[in-house]
C-alpha cells in the first residue's frame, strides 16, 4: 500500500530523504566529543546526539516506524531495518527494506528493497561487515555479502519460527539464535549454509531478546512471560540454567565474561546478573527501558526510556543515573559513535 513515506527505492533516496537539520562542518564534527545515533521509531527518524551536551546535531527521516540499528566497523554506514509498524502486536504487512545511512554525511545514501520478505526487525553484523536482517512475517534471516553496495539480499535461510523477531549473531557470522514470539522458540540458524536445518528450543514464553557470552559458548535469552533467564549451551541448545525474574525482562546483555545487564519494562529497572543467573543490584529508571548502548570504552550504558523520550545516561561503575537528555517521539535502538578511533561499534 503506497503512502507518503512508502518505502524509497535506491536511486535518488538521498535526495529524497536527507536529514532536516544544520548541516555540520568536517572541522565541528571533528572536535566533537561522543555521538549517538538513535532510531526514534514514532518520529520515524534516527537522529545523532551530542553525548555531552545532549544536543541534537542532525535528524535523518525515515518512511513509517525503523526500529533495529548496526554500524559497520569502519563508522562508515549504519543499517536501519524497515519494520514499518509500531509494536510487534501490530497488524500490518509493515515495510520491506534496509535503510543505508551515511555517517560520515549524515543523510540516508539509499534504500535495500527486500520484498517479498517483509517486516524487517532483527538486524545484525559479523567482523567481516556482512549484515544480516531478519523477516518476521517470512521468518526468513536474510544476508548481505557487501552491504555497501548491495541492492538486494545475497542469501536468505529459514528459521522455522513463527515470528521472528530479534537474532543474536556469533562474531564470525556462522551462527544465528533467532526468537520466535508466536512459536516460543529460539532457533539455531547457519546463516551461511541453508542446507543445515535450524536447531530450536522452547525456553520459555515469549522469548524475545538474546546475547552470547564473551566466549560464545553460553546463550543467555529472556523469556518474557515466562518471567525468566535462561542459560543455553550455545552449540547443543541444551537448557543449563533458568532463574525467574519476577518481571519482563526485555532486553539482555553482555558486560563482561562474569555479568548480564537486564532491562525489565515492568519494574522499569536496569538490572546486573552474574553469568549463573543471581541479581546482583537492580536501578530504577523514570521510564521504560526498550534499548541500552554501551560505550566501548567506558563504564557508561546509555538507555533509551519511552513514554519519557529520554536517554538516560548511566555510570556502570557506580550503577546510577549521571545524566540524560531528551528525543523525539519513542528512542530504541542506539549505536554509540566514540570520538576517539579504532573501537568496534557494531551492536544496537
Amino acid at each position: 500500500m503506497a503512502t507518503r513515506r512508502t518505502v524509497i527505492k535506491a536511486m535518488g533516496a538521498g535526495t529524497l530523504a536527507s536529514g532536516l537539520s544544520t548541516p555540520v562542518s568536517a572541522a565541528s564534527r571533528a572536535a566533537e566529543a561522543d555521538v549517538l545515533l538513535v532510531v526514534e521509531k514514532s518520529s520515524h527518524a534516527v537522529s545523532f546526539y551530542d553525548v555531552e551536551s545532549g544536543k541534537r546535531l542532525r535528524t535523518v527521516q525515515l518512511p513509517d516506524y525503523p526500529h533495529e540499528m548496526v554500524v559497520d566497523s569502519r563508522r562508515r554506514f549504519a543499517y536501519v531495518g524497515h519494520y514499518g509498524v509500531r509494536m510487534s502486536s501490530t497488524v500490518g504487512e509493515g515495510g520491506a527494506a534496509v535503510f543505508v545511512i551515511d555517517l560520515a554525511e549524515r543523510s540516508l545514501a539509499r534504500t535495500i528493497d527486500t520484498r517479498p520478505f517483509n517486516r524487517v526487525h532483527g538486524m545484525g553484523i559479523d567482523r567481516l561487515d556482512r549484515l544480516y536482517a531478519l523477516s518476521e512475517e517470512k521468518a526468513v534471516l536474510l544476508g548481505f555479502d557487501d552491504p555497501a553496495t548491495d541492492l538486494a539480499p545475497t542469501r536468505a535461510v529459514p528459521t522455522h519460527g513463527v515470528k521472528t523477531h530479534l537474532f543474536t549473531l556469533s562474531r564470525d557470522g556462522e551462527r544465528a539464535y533467532v526468537t520466535g514470539l508466536l512459536s516460543h522458540t529460539v532457533s539455531l540458524v547457519r546463516p551461511h549454509d541453508a542446507s543445515v536445518p535450524p536447531v530450536l528450543v522452547s525456553p520459555g514464553q515469549l522469548p524475545e531478546s538474546s546475547c552470547l557470552s564473551r566466549d560464545e559458548k553460553t546463550l543467555f535469552v529472556g523469556a518474557r512471560k515466562s518471567s525468566a533467564l535462561v542459560a543455553l549451551d550455545a552449540r547443543t541448545m541444551k537448557v543449563r540454567r533458568t532463574r525467574k525474574t519476577g518481571g519482563d525482562p526485555l532486553r539482555v546483555y553482555t558486560l563482561d565474561d562474569e555479568r548480564l545487564l537486564v532491562t525489565d519494562i515492568v519494574a522499569n529497572t536496569l538490572s546486573v546478573w552474574s553469568t549463573d543467573l543471581r541479581r546482583i543490584r537492580s536501578l530504577h529508571l523514570d521510564g521504560t527501558p526498550s534499548a541500552v548502548t554501551l560505550h566501548p570504552g567506558k563504564a557508561r550504558a546509555y538507555v533509551s526510556l519511552l513514554g519519557t523520550d529520554r536517554i538516560a545516561v548511566v555510570d556502570l561503575d557506580r550503577f546510577t543515573v549521571v545524566g540524560g537528555f531528551g528525543t523525539r517521539s519513542e528512542p530504541d535502538s542506539a549505536v554509540l559513535l566514540p570520538a576517539a578511533s579504532g573501537q568496534d561499534v557494531r551492536a544496537g
